[in-house]
């Protein structure tokens, strides 16, 4: 099983990228893992917020197997404590299919992602700019991946 972050648009600032690319590897040494980058949207100033979202959303769709488990993460998904996201992660990693995590634009997801999306998970009741929500969602994957191998990064 692989497990992708799909991203709409680069990651801005040095210190987001080299953190980012840290956590990168070191989630690879537990499993294949990858990062894609969509290109951002360009002359967006002649969209409006729905049609920013559809484009996104056809750029999204089209790296998207059908048997792709698809995860999006949304400030209405599903919260929860790290050792709670590692069991979930671990059950994920069990049923075989790859595992497509989507961090979307500015706008959110279009209804055609929402609709294609097999779950939904919130980092937290706070809002956070898509540069944090990066470093955030890797930070706590490498995380899980060391509770479920029972390795000390994660203290209770």
């Amino acid at each position: 099983m692989k497990t992708t972050l799909i991203l709409v648009g680069k990651t801005n600032g040095k210190l987001y990228n080299a953190a980012i690319d840290d956590y990168e590897q070191r989630i690879s040494h537990y499993m294949p893992f990858s990062i894609k980058v969509l290109p951002e949207l360009r002359s967006t100033k002649s969209l409006t917020e729905e049609q920013q979202k559809s484009k996104e959303g056809e750029m999204i769709l089209k790296n998207i197997s059908p048997s792709d488990t698809v995860v999006l993460l949304d400030e209405h998904g599903s919260e929860y404590r790290s050792i709670e996201y590692a069991r979930w992660l671990e059950k994920k990693r069990n049923g075989g299919r790859n595992l497509v995590f989507v961090i979307g634009g500015p706008y959110g997801f279009s209804d055609a992602v929402y609709g294609r999306a097999n779950e939904k998970i919130s980092l937290s009741k706070m809002t956070f700019s898509h540069q944090m929500v990066r470093l955030i969602f890797v930070e706590q994957l490498y995380r899980a991946c060391t509770i479920i191998k029972g390795e000390p990064y994660h203290h209770e």
